[in-house]
């Protein structure tokens, strides 16, 4: 990435320098998260799941629902602190940049 310092370290403190693809889905996701809450984040998911698994999960939906349970708590008690900061900084990325974009285009920086 070709850019001046500054527009580095602005990068950095926002959260948006990323290395890798699944950094640049997460702002996307935080900027969706963003504009419009948590619908984006179901349809982010529904977009994870493959096609042979929605044939069972239509077929199960009771089961679906335990196993989605059994998965959250488990990964709440393992991983909980984690997630939880995990997805406070995509939030929070998302919202700093946005703002950013906002005060550039306001003071008519580009």
């Amino acid at each position: 990435m070709t850019t001046p310092d500054s527009e580095d370290h602005e990068r950095s403190a926002a959260g948006m320098d990323y290395d890798s693809p699944l950094g640049e889905k997460a702002s996307k996701l935080g900027n969706a998260l963003v504009d419009s809450g948590p619908d984006a984040f179901f349809d982010e998911i529904e977009n994870l799941v493959p096609d042979s698994w929605r044939e069972h999960i239509q077929a199960f939906p009771l089961a679906a629902v335990i196993l989605g349970v059994g998965v959250g708590v488990w990964l709440g008690m393992r991983k909980g602190d984690e997630i939880i900061a995990a997805g406070t900084s995509m939030v929070t990325a998302a919202a700093v940049s946005n703002i950013t974009s906002v005060m550039e285009r306001a003071t008519g920086q580009a």
